[in-house]
């Protein structure tokens, strides 16, 4: 099988992954959940939920989970987006009704 201290280490290997999984997975879903937001022209919802996503993002840079240059990539690439739906919306001009004579 291996000596003792390689056996250890994946035993140690093994309870890193499980740990980290589960905040890899939260990233994705905070992703997601902003990257719909802002397709679907909700931008009050998709401030927040970018919010939460460059939050989870720090997080998980902090504990050495995530590379410091996969976050700032990812965090950069969402908020082009965010940034691309705000300018598009707000440089649409308002429905004007048509008055009947």
């Amino acid at each position: 099988m291996g000596s003792k201290s390689a056996q250890k280490m994946v035993r140690v290997a093994s309870r890193r992954q499980q740990r980290n999984k589960s905040v890899r997975s939260q990233v994705k879903t905070n992703i997601t959940k902003a990257e719909k937001l802002i397709f679907a022209g909700e931008l009050e919802a998709a401030r927040e939920a970018v919010a939460a996503a460059v939050s989870s993002l720090d997080k998980a840079s902090e504990k050495g989970i995530l590379h410091s240059n996969n976050t700032a990539r990812r965090k950069s690439r969402l908020l082009k987006k965010l940034n691309e739906a705000v300018a598009l919306s707000s440089a649409e001009p308002e429905p004007v009704e048509a008055e009947s004579s």
